[in-house]
């Protein structure tokens, strides 16, 4: 028989504190900086100066020769190592082959692309040393014309590679039903044509990259520390590169100062420091500076459009279809094919759209490549969404909230089909949840009947508005995530898991999981993350996945654990193992006698979990904003923001309200602050923190964030959803929507971002 376990009381679903924190907040923290090795050296990269040119000649002859230099590596020296070709950074989401062309190589060769790819290393005994060794090497460039934007990328006037003939990598196409028929069927009842732009911004995490490699010839062991976000397809990567096994790599998390997509993801140095390590058989250590953060790291967001919008009289969306070009930058590298990709699959949002047809072009240019930042291409796409919603709303008479609850997709529509993105071919469908729920709980918080009077009115010299918008959030990509647990001699419970932790509370939350699945107390649990050498194989923290896909292997193998104690504790009982009950603690019981779990711990138990899934996780909600807008200066105050999000089942209320809220506060620097800006000659002009405006603490003082957890996902067993982009997916169009809303009486519509103060100056001007 079956006898039925005996557990106490749940710690999942409780605000715990995150555990990680105070060991952070006393500096017990262990940053890549933070490592020392005997005999470490340090790196310094040379940046082309340039954002078009070729090689004429390099020569590093007198950086080689200065003191405390132990070398200086090129293209040349690469390619040499490398069986005469440089090395490319593949693609490691939705790769093609027709995209494999524009990868970026390791280390420029023949020729420079975007100023600040790297073109040559130097390592020395100091990190003084090293950069002074840069200013050493001789560069003769010939420049070619930039290509500065994706306008000019398009006339292809000048290409970034010239046996491709176009500057144009690819064009992705979302669809649903027949738009084209839709709008010229009668012809559409209504329709309005728009374009939108949102500028190129990105994350610009507390702590910059670093790496610290080392090489042991004798093992033939390549261990790289300061991995985060995806080190066991970092290794794949490097190990493939450096033609070595994958077992010979290790790839070493350390604690993150931020991620938010940017951070983790395999940049130049990712093998250049590794390569320099090997070939001097020494350890290399590389600290990013903050300008070689802002110029180097992924960028994202720089997106414009022309989309269109059909509907009935009742305001019934009848199609949407448009075009929108991605600036990409000089390269296609990890992770920068999914902006354009989602910018055009998730455009419909949360609402029911039957007929979809959405082109998204990814243009080349002389400027850093991107890739994902928290909410790629749905930021982008919220905003042009929403304002067009807007827009359609005033111009056909109806209320704005009304208009999106008409056209909200329904619980009874669960699962909803969005639009099919290719190439390649993938399918979404949203999950479940009634998306009124959280509008009308958005609009509650934010007291938007109290404030109905307050748009366009003008109020101490400043105009008041309101603005509103809806969201999904996908998460939990797969295709699978791993965990193992072990019971240690002392009895307690240690736990490994392929997630990574990126800053977002997953010590707290794994180790929530785990305690409840195990019925053990949370300080017996020790929990180990995201390093190669704890697992066969993980696949990191992305696409808000920890909780879903980590979780569900946690849970999973704390699922199989019961079952190896169970038969442990059988054999010393002389029972069947269904014959015994699990209590608090692990304690093992049957006919009177017990067994605790540390007199089991000799046997040497331990299990595994994996937990695969193919299906996305839709999280859902809605935003408001109250903004003040000063007519004479374009200064906009936030004076209240609201977000409601349903994120399934809820692990711990604390971290994910702090998701929320932190989420939003990016979102806000990329509405009303952030802009990586470049001259018409790809010179990069936002190359410090006095130039790159982001939030601070007093910028935004008034937001709230509420989760919900009426919809648990049906796709996995924790029930949860990815929660932790969904803050930051609508703030451009929310408060966009609030500017618009409050310069009505002006005639004043934001059609691009950021609404910085000279740009809502110049709109008021140009309005009136």
């Amino acid at each position: 028989m079956n006898v039925k376990d005996s557990f106490f009381a749940h710690v999942v679903g409780t605000p715990v504190e995150r555990i990680e924190d105070l060991r952070l907040l006393r500096g017990r923290g262990q940053f890549v900086d933070d490592l020392q090795r005997e005999g470490m050296l340090h790196a310094a990269i040379l940046r082309s100066p340039i954002a078009h040119g070729r090689f004429r000649s390099i020569n590093a002859s007198v950086a080689r020769a200065m003191p405390g230099v132990r070398g200086v590596f090129t293209g040349d020296d690469i390619a040499q190592g490398s069986n005469g070709s440089v090395p490319t950074i593949p693609l490691r989401l939705a790769p093609l082959p027709e995209l494999v062309p524009f990868e970026q190589p390791v280390i420029a060769h023949t020729k420079v692309r975007y100023v600040g790819e790297p073109i040559a290393i130097v390592v020395a005994d100091s990190l003084s040393l090293a950069e002074d060794a840069l200013d050493a090497v001789e560069l003769d460039i010939e420049p070619l014309p930039p290509v500065a934007d994706r306008h000019a990328s398009a006339r292809n006037d000048a290409l970034l590679f010239e046996e491709r003939g176009t500057n144009r990598a690819i064009t992705y196409t979302a669809s649903k039903g027949d738009a084209a028929s839709a709008f010229s069927k009668n012809p559409a009842p209504y329709v309005r044509r728009e374009t939108f732009r949102v500028q190129r911004h990105t994350a610009v995490c507390m702590e910059p990259r670093g790496l610290l490699a080392v090489w042991d010839g004798a093992r033939t062991k390549m261990t790289v520390s300061g991995a985060a976000k995806v080190p066991f397809a970092n290794r794949r990567i490097l190990a493939q590169r450096m033609d070595l096994p994958e077992e010979c790599v290790d790839m070493i998390e350390s604690d993150v100062g931020g991620g938010f997509g940017v951070r983790g993801e395999f940049y130049p140095e990712d093998y250049l420091i590794p390569f320099a390590a090997r070939k001097l058989n020494r350890p290399v250590k590389w600290i990013e500076d903050r300008r070689e953060n802002l110029l180097g790291s992924n960028h994202s967001r720089e997106t414009d459009c022309e989309i269109e919008i059909a509907c009935e009289k009742d305001g019934a969306i009848l199609a949407l279809r448009g075009r929108a070009w991605v600036d990409a930058g000089a390269y296609l590298r990890t992770s920068a094919a999914i902006p354009p990709r989602n910018v055009a699959q998730f455009l419909s949002g949360p609402y029911r759209i039957p007929n979809i047809h959405v082109e998204s072009s990814v243009m080349l240019t002389n400027k850093n490549p991107i890739g994902t930042y928290r909410g790629p291409g749905r930021f982008e796409g919220d905003f042009f969404r929403e304002r067009l919603f807007d827009m359609a709303a005033t111009d056909l008479g109806i209320d704005r909230v009304e208009f999106r609850r008409r056209n909200l997709v329904s619980e009874t529509d669960m699962p909803y089909p969005i639009a099919t993105i290719t190439p390649p071919e993938k399918k979404e469908e949203l999950d479940s949840g009634d998306y009124r729920i959280t509008l009308d709980r958005c609009l509650a918080e934010i007291k938007w009947q109290e404030k109905s009077a307050l748009p366009g009115k003008l109020i101490d010299g400043r105009y008041h508005g309101l603005g509103i918008g809806c969201f999904i959030e996908g998460g939990a990509a797969g295709p699978r995530e791993n965990a193992r647990i072990v019971v240690d001699p002392d009895g307690g419970i240690s736990v490994f898991a392929g997630s990574t932790n990126v800053g977002q509370g997953l010590e707290t939350v794994s180790t929530q999981i785990a305690a409840d699945a195990l019925g053990v107390p949370m300080d017996r649990i020790r929990f180990y993350h995201g390093s190669t050498t704890f697992l066969k194989e993980g696949f990191g923290s992305y696409h808000s996945r920890s909780v879903v896909m980590g979780g569900s292997a946690i849970l999973n193998a704390a699922n199989a654990l019961k079952e190896e104690v169970r038969a442990a504790a059988a054999r010393r009982f002389g029972c069947a193992a269904g014959d015994v009950a699990l209590g608090e603690g692990l304690v093992a019981s049957h006919g009177g006698r017990s067994i605790a779990l540390s007199e089991l711990a000799a046997d040497g138990l331990s299990a595994e979990g994996t937990f695969a899934n193919h299906h996305h996780t839709y999280a859902y909600g809605a935003a408001a904003a109250h903004v003040a807008v000063d007519p004479k200066t374009g200064n906009v105050e936030l004076l209240d923001y609201v977000t409601v999000e349903d994120v399934g089942r809820i692990i711990n209320p604390l971290t994910a309200a702090g998701q929320a809220v932190g989420a939003v506060v990016q979102g806000l620097g990329g509405a009303f602050l952030e802009h990586l800006q470049y001259d018409e000659n790809g010179q990069f002009l936002t190359a410090s923190l006095a130039d790159y405006m982001m939030p601070t603490a007093t910028d935004f003082p008034d937001i709230r964030a509420i989760v919900l957890e009426n919809s648990p996902c049906p796709n996995n067993p924790l029930g949860a959803k990815g929660g932790g982009e969904g803050g930051i997916v609508p703030v451009g169009g929310v408060v966009a929507n609030a500017v618009a809303n409050a310069l009505a009486p002006l005639k004043a519509e934001p059609r691009e971002l950021p609404l910085s103060p000279p740009k809502i100056w110049e709109l008021i001007r140009a309005a009136r």
